[in-house]
């Protein structure tokens, strides 16, 4: 891809992308296929069969199965080479997320440990710092966790009251606080640790190793869900941390803490899909074995719809990850070929798409939870027994709403980011509003309507993007600085940014199919594009209506709810069918196969 056709974050709700400038999971080479095997291979030999001994946490497995995934790679996908690691990209590892994924609570130790646990260090650690941590961390001999939140510090983080006091002759900080919700905390032995020196305003991160001393770890919380993930608090008294092991800069705490989430948030979503489509096949199987009245339940309409949708909302949201994050690799590429470090272009990169990963945050972590749920009620009684996997999947998928920032923080964060790139001139979004809003008060062109499936699609792409930007500009300059407190239009927005985003990606996932694939059946995929898009406009409509109503009236307000209908309008199309033909194949083949 040439460099001027490399994507800025969130202009895809004002520009239109090209099918063949996205990254399809169809297009993974054969190395990259590789990693995803022996990913899955492990899960399938090494998790699986010893769940039970991850959730009852017996003592020093869950750290002996990282170590066994170090020595595969596992731990160093995107870890340079120099440093232990792969050296593969944001893609690749987003792949061995995803592969990953269905590893039930072992995923999330894996998580914290190979993202907030190693990247802090790799990006922002001094070169020492990295030669000294990252290859045991790759390998791994050292397990990390990452203690940022705090009994009165969660969604606001900064708050955090840990602090840091230099000694008296410079050589080392004296740390003193409490952490809580700490994974990994029971078996870590280094600790990324945020405190605020003497009277900072901001937070300042910290490398700490479990031998420096005054570390206290509690008891395992006992929790809802991955139980097998290690969850501990951690008390510092006076833990004393030498100053070169200060991370990054003085009050520079907060902006590690922020883009690291990024980060997290976009790899979320991946390990959600990973654990939906394991779900999926295990609903599929169950389907086909469990009989009433003489047939297998898969034969009725009611669990074909759920399979289906399962699958619908699977394959959009996959198609939205890996387009993100091939956007993440490009924007890193162009960066490093301005001169600047990988480094700094890694975390320059998955900083301008901010927004895009709290969309997928929120998408990912949803569509699982739907998934599981519908998972829960094809397994019927079992499906709330703990003798079948539906149980535990139920539990576990519920955290990822409230991991990496909750879904709340996340939707308002969404538009937050979108506002402040187009006050710095990142993002022209007032230009395109004005112009919609101008099309509201034009007559309506009747000319001829585009005939071809993906035009026609396109079309309602485009519509989607006139319905969110006429919504968010008329919010903006109606309720101007009281747009922050009015969190449920901001919400409302966000949903309507969320759903218009996803729908694209599965559309344009489609059309690069169909284009580089034709001699490959895939009227089913065309189907999914199809129900996404339709379920979507009606979601889009809704949502805006919630908004407008919220703040517009008279006049305006009947305009705008024309326009919003305009907008959202669909053509007619049999859903039904659609979704028992993609049913029909999961079934055949017996799990989720696109």
């Amino acid at each position: 891809m040439d460099k001027d056709e490399v994507i800025k974050g969130g202009e895809f709700l004002i520009k239109e992308t090209k099918a063949e400038n996205v990254f399809i999971p169809e297009e993974f080479d054969e190395e990259q296929k590789m990693i995803g095997d022996m990913c899955l291979d492990f899960v399938d030999k090494e998790i699986l069969p010893n769940i039970d001994r991850i959730e009852t946490l017996e003592e020093g497995y869950t750290a002996s199965l990282l170590k066994k995934a170090g020595e595969l790679g596992l731990l160093g996908i995107t870890v340079p080479e120099n440093l232990g690691g792969f050296g593969k990209n944001f893609v690749t590892g987003m792949l061995a997320t995803e592969k990953l994924g269905g590893s039930y609570s072992f995923a999330v130790s894996l998580s914290a440990h190979t993202g907030i646990g190693t990247l802090p260090i790799l990006y922002y650690g001094t070169e020492s710092q990295k030669e000294k941590y990252i290859p045991k961390l790759a390998s791994g001999e050292w397990a990390a966790s990452y203690c940022l939140t705090e009994p009165s510090a969660g969604s606001d983080a900064n708050s955090g009251k840990t602090k840091a006091v230099l000694s008296d002759d410079g050589t080392h900080y004296l740390i003193t606080g409490q952490k809580m919700w700490i994974t990994n905390a029971g078996f870590a032995e280094i600790f990324t640790v945020f405190a605020k020196i003497g009277d900072d305003k901001n937070l300042t991160a910290f490398i700490i190793e479990k031998g420096f001393g005054g570390i206290t770890i509690n008891a395992e919380e006992k929790k809802m869900g991955i139980k097998g993930s290690s969850t501990c608090q951690v008390f510092f008294n006076n833990t004393k941390v030498p100053v070169e092991n200060l991370l990054g800069e003085r009050e520079g705490g907060f902006k590690i803490a922020l883009n690291i989430l990024n980060v997290g948030r976009v790899k979320l979503a991946g390990a959600a899909i990973g654990a939906s489509k394991k779900v999926i096949d295990e609903s599929i199987q169950y389907a086909n074995e469990r009989e009433q009245f003489g047939r297998p339940i898969s034969k009725y309409g009611a669990i074909r719809h759920k399979l289906a949708e399962q699958a619908i909302k699977t394959y959009a949201c996959n198609a939205a990850i890996y387009r993100c994050s091939q956007n993440i690799d490009d924007a890193i590429s162009a960066l490093v070929l301005d001169g600047m470090e990988k480094e700094k272009a890694t975390l320059e990169g998955i900083r301008q798409f901010a927004a895009e990963a709290a969309i997928l945050k929120v998408h990912g972590s949803e569509v699982l939870d739907y998934v599981v749920d519908e998972g829960v009620q094809i397994f019927g009684g079992m499906g709330y027994s703990a003798e079948a996997p539906m149980e535990r999947a139920y539990r576990d998928a519920r955290i990822n709403r409230i991991f990496e920032g909750t879904n709340e923080i996340n939707r308002m964060l969404i538009v937050d980011t979108l506002l402040k790139k187009a006050m710095k001139g990142e993002l022209d979004l007032m230009g395109p509003a004005q112009a919609i809003a101008k099309e509201l008060t034009s007559v309506p062109s009747f000319g001829a309507q585009p005939t071809d499936e993906f035009e026609k699609a396109h079309e309602q792409i485009k519509n989607f993007k006139k319905a969110a930007l006429m919504v968010a500009g008329s919010a903006a300059q109606k309720l101007m600085m009281e747009l922050a407190k009015e969190q449920e239009v901001l919400m409302n927005i966000s949903d309507m940014i969320i759903e218009l985003y996803v729908a694209e990606s599965v559309l344009l996932r489609v059309e690069k199919l169909t284009k580089g694939n034709n001699s490959v059946e895939i009227s089913e995929q065309i189907d999914i594009m199809n129900v996404y898009l339709y379920d979507a406009a009606d979601k889009l409509n809704k949502f805006g209506k919630d908004a407008l109503n919220s703040f517009a009236e008279g006049d305006e307000l009947k305009m705008m709810l024309m326009g919003l209908k305009r907008f959202t309008k669909q053509s007619p199309f049999n859903v039904k069918e659609a979704r028992r033909r993609i049913a029909a194949h999961l079934i055949e083949e017996e799990k989720y196969c696109y």
